[in-house]
């Protein structure tokens, strides 16, 4: 776990010089098509002057200015001002052959900021999408919004990986300053491809959080045909609709409302506790209660011939086939399959999922 989180930070690492890179070039680009702008102002203003002079009484400000755009664009439609005299022929000239200059590098730097843009966007696209195919056993948030962006701070302060979609590219591009390194799809997570590009068949489990019911009723359907092993836990704003995603496949189904309610009343009946998790939540080592499943392979060994001890984690319970056992003690054997329940810090969860596969390995 540890090497694997280590690997997916050094890839980070190498992308973002190349993406701030490619911002660097943007906005070079942007500042060469300000500067030719400006100085096709410029242009302009020199030669409707010039224009205006040897014009003298035969011309106005509206002739000066229309005979400085046809000298600079070379269509020629007709000298509205009169060229006399050898020294009017030599500045219409020097005009044409300036704004002639002006005009094609401000037309090419346009183009190249937009062809630009478009490379940058797929390169970045491709990126990304390599970066996905390398995870394993991460999470899918559908739905970047509000709710979607608390699930995705969570996921990121415990050390787990997941990908992003939303079909609004806003909601990722307004908050990559708190989510670097941020793996997203752009558009509708109930579209299969889409999901299959977030490697859902490699994920450990699914968010439905967008902020439509129906939705989401959608995203479950299509998540859990494509892998049915799949967990998913879904967001309902209508309790009516809570039976409905059930039967169509998600294992827990979150109703706002409902749960913002239970909070309140325990914040009134049980303050201490509610205050307790609080705390737990702001705490720099991001302390949570976290479970751990033995691996299959694991033999059974009493707890007590293992050295789970550890300042990262404190052992609450275990969950077994036959019921819950908590703060079990040294005769307690732990079997294959067990589900082990502790307080721990994101380090000391990974300590625990080491020492079992180690254990599972001898």
């Amino acid at each position: 776990m540890q090497t694997s989180d280590k690997s997916i930070s050094a890839t980070v690492a190498q992308i973002q010089p190349a993406v701030a890179g490619s911002n660097a070039q943007l906005w070079r680009i942007m500042a060469r098509i300000g500067w030719a702008a400006l100085i096709l102002f410029i242009l302009i203003f020199i030669g409707a002057l010039g224009f205006y002079i040897i014009g003298a009484d035969k011309a106005n400000w509206e002739d000066a200015i229309y005979m400085t755009l046809i000298t600079i664009s070379t269509v020629g439609y007709g000298e509205v001002v009169p060229l006399t005299t050898f020294g009017a022929k030599i500045f219409a000239g020097v005009i044409s052959i300036s704004g002639l200059g002006v005009l094609t590098f401000l037309f090419t730097s346009l183009t190249v900021f937009f062809l630009e843009k478009d490379l940058d966007y797929s390169l970045r696209r491709r990126r990304m999408e390599k970066r996905i195919k390398k995870l394993r056993q991460h999470f899918i948030v559908c739905g970047f919004g509000r709710v979607g962006r608390n699930v995705a701070q969570e996921l990121q302060k415990t050390g787990r990986h997941f990908v992003a979609i939303d079909p609004e590219q806003s909601n990722f591009e307004e908050h990559l300053d708190k989510f670097p390194g941020l793996l997203y799809l752009h558009g509708d997570a109930s579209d299969d491809d889409l999901l299959l590009g977030a490697d859902i068949m490699d994920a450990r489990g699914l968010f439905a959080v967008t902020g439509d019911d129906s939705r989401n009723l959608m995203i479950i359907i299509t998540a859990k045909q494509i892998n049915p092993r799949l967990r998913i836990v879904a967001r309902a704003h209508e309790i009516r609709n809570v039976e409905k995603m059930r039967k169509a496949g998600a294992d827990e189904i979150i109703c706002p409302d409902f749960t913002g309610g239970m909070r309140m009343a325990s914040a009134m009946i049980r303050p201490h506790v509610v205050g307790f998790l609080d705390e737990m939540l702001k705490t720099e080592q991001h302390l949570r209660v976290e479970e751990v499943t033995t691996p299959i392979r694991f033999q059974a060994t009493q707890i007590g011939n293992l050295q789970l001890r550890s300042a990262n984690y404190i052992l609450l319970a275990v969950r077994a086939e036959t019921g819950w056992t908590f703060n079990p003690n040294d005769d307690y054997l732990l079997c294959a399959g067990d589900v082990i329940v502790a307080m721990a810090s994101p380090e000391g969860r990974t300590e625990i999922e080491t020492y079992l596969m180690q254990m599972s390995t001898r």
